[in-house]
C-alpha cells in the first residue's frame, strides 16, 4: 500500500467534525481538482504493509479511524487495512466517487463520498451510480465554490433518492456565509460544516 502520511488531529469536515482521529492518507490520484487541497498526495507514497500501518496507528489513542487521500480506492489491499481496522474501531473512508463504492458499503465502515461540483472541472468522473449504493450512516459531500456549483448540488439533490446524510463545505474550508444563506432562505435539509482544521491551523500539513 502507498501512504503519503499517517497522524493524529481532530476531523476537520463531515458529520464526525471535531472528533480526534487516526488518519491515514493513502497516495496517488486519479483526479486533478482545481481547488485540491491535497496535491501533495498525487504522486508516489511510501510503501507500506498492512502491519506496518497498523503499527504505526497503535502509538495513538484514538480508535476512531479515517482513511483518506489521494484516492484510497485505488489501492488493491484497502478492504485487508479496512478488516483490520474495523477490529480495532470506528473507520471512515473518504472518496472522491469516481470508483465502484460497493464492495465497501457491504461493511461497518462509513463512506464519505464526494460528488465533485462544476468548479472542481471533475464533474464528469463522478460514478453517478455510487449515489444509491450510500446507506444512512454515508455521507454525500458537495465542495462549492459559488452559485453555481450550489444550484448543482441542488439539482443533484432533487434528482436521487439520497439516503446518507448531504453536506455542504464551501470551497477554502471557511466562507460560511453566503452557503448558509442559501441554505437557509431555500429550505435545503443539508449540513453546512467548515473545515475545521483550516480555521485552527491553517494549510498546515497533517492536521
Amino acid at each position: 500500500m502507498e501512504i503519503t502520511e499517517i497522524f493524529y488531529s481532530l476531523q476537520g469536515e463531515g458529520k464526525n467534525i471535531g472528533l480526534p482521529t487516526t488518519f491515514i492518507r493513502t497516495a496517488g490520484c486519479n483526479m486533478r481538482c482545481e481547488w485540491c487541497d491535497t496535491d501533495y498526495a498525487w504522486g508516489r507514497g511510501t510503501k507500506m504493509d498492512i502491519p506496518e500501518i497498523i503499527n504505526k496507528t497503535a502509538k495513538y489513542p484514538s480508535h476512531r479511524y479515517c482513511i483518506t487521500g489521494g484516492e484510497p480506492l485505488l489501492q488493491k489491499d484497502l478492504m485487508e487495512l479496512l478488516e483490520h481496522l474495523l477490529e480495532l474501531g470506528d473507520v471512515s473512508i473518504e472518496t472522491n466517487g469516481s470508483l465502484d463504492i460497493e464492495p465497501f458499503v457491504s461493511t461497518k465502515g462509513m463512506i464519505s463520498m464526494d460528488y465533485k461540483t462544476p468548479s472542481s472541472s471533475m464533474t464528469s468522473k463522478v460514478r453517478k451510480e455510487n449515489v444509491d449504493l450510500l446507506r444512512e450512516k454515508d455521507q454525500l459531500k458537495f465542495v462549492i465554490a459559488n452559485v453555481d456549483d450550489y444550484d448543482f448540488a441542488l439539482e443533484v439533490i432533487e434528482e436521487n433518492d439520497i439516503h446518507a446524510e448531504v453536506v455542504f463545505q464551501p470551497e477554502g474550508g471557511t466562507q460560511l456565509k453566503m452557503l448558509a444563506d442559501r441554505v437557509v432562505k431555500d429550505g435545503v435539509d443539508a449540513r453546512v460544516l467548515p473545515q475545521l482544521h483550516k480555521l485552527i491551523w491553517g494549510e498546515e500539513k497533517g492536521r
